[in-house]
């Protein structure tokens, strides 16, 4: 049984007596486990970006990049990968401003109000990861359409002939999206499992918040 169950516990056995004292010491405990989750989520999102940054240059991919520029998409995805990382930054600052925010939150209501907050950055976090993926791999697969030569020999085929090069482009298309979708779930999976396990317990501070009334 953890801290606060016990708290809670002994708060009803004495709430006659020690009422108030007990209740502050549970919303200093909640306001402790607030700031610990909020802290977390700063510093798993700043490992995110080093992480990825660090696999990108020890692993630099010569094929993906030849690939780009034969597809003309290497301007337009250097352009890209510089937004993302304004955005990116600029996230892990809200995540900074929150956490420095809810270490500064004397009543409930403000802290009850800096999850709220919390959450929702973080929900925004994990859509615009989810959306730039998707965004990617349309944007590929439209510029693959256009320069890349064996996508252009399969397109001609299926306007000059009736059923074979028909299917080959749509079993193309079919395989290409299929596979999209695969990579966009995972992503999402990967996010919903890394914050979700954080969110999940900074909504349980929430709701034991709302039980409490200065």
């Amino acid at each position: 049984m953890d801290e606060l169950e016990i708290l809670k516990k002994d708060w009803k056995k004495n709430e006659n007596v020690f009422d108030q004292v007990t209740e502050k010491e549970i919303y200093g405990m909640l306001h402790k486990r607030s700031s610990s989750i909020v802290k977390w989520i700063l510093i798993i999102s700043i490992l995110e970006l080093v992480l990825w940054n660090v696999i990108s240059f020890l692993f630099p991919d010569d094929s993906y990049a030849k690939t780009t520029v034969e597809n003309h998409l290497d301007k337009i995805v250097g352009i890209i990968e510089i937004f993302n990382y304004v955005v990116i930054v600029f996230f892990i600052y809200l995540f900074y401003k929150n956490y420095r925010a809810i270490n500064t939150r004397d009543t409930v209501k403000e802290l009850m109000n800096s999850i709220l907050k919390t959450r929702k950055t973080v929900q925004y976090y994990v859509w615009y990861n989810v959306g730039m993926v998707s965004f990617l791999f349309v944007l590929g697969l439209t510029y693959q359409f256009m320069y890349d030569s064996n996508m252009q020999k399969l397109i001609n085929q299926g306007t000059q002939s009736e059923n074979s090069g028909n299917f080959q482009l749509i079993f193309v298309i079919t395989i290409f999206v299929i596979v999209a979708l695969i990579f966009i779930g995972l992503i999402w999976l990967f996010y919903r499992l890394l914050y979700g396990i954080l969110m999940k317990r900074l909504q349980k501070n929430y709701y034991e918040l709302k039980k409490i009334d200065f």
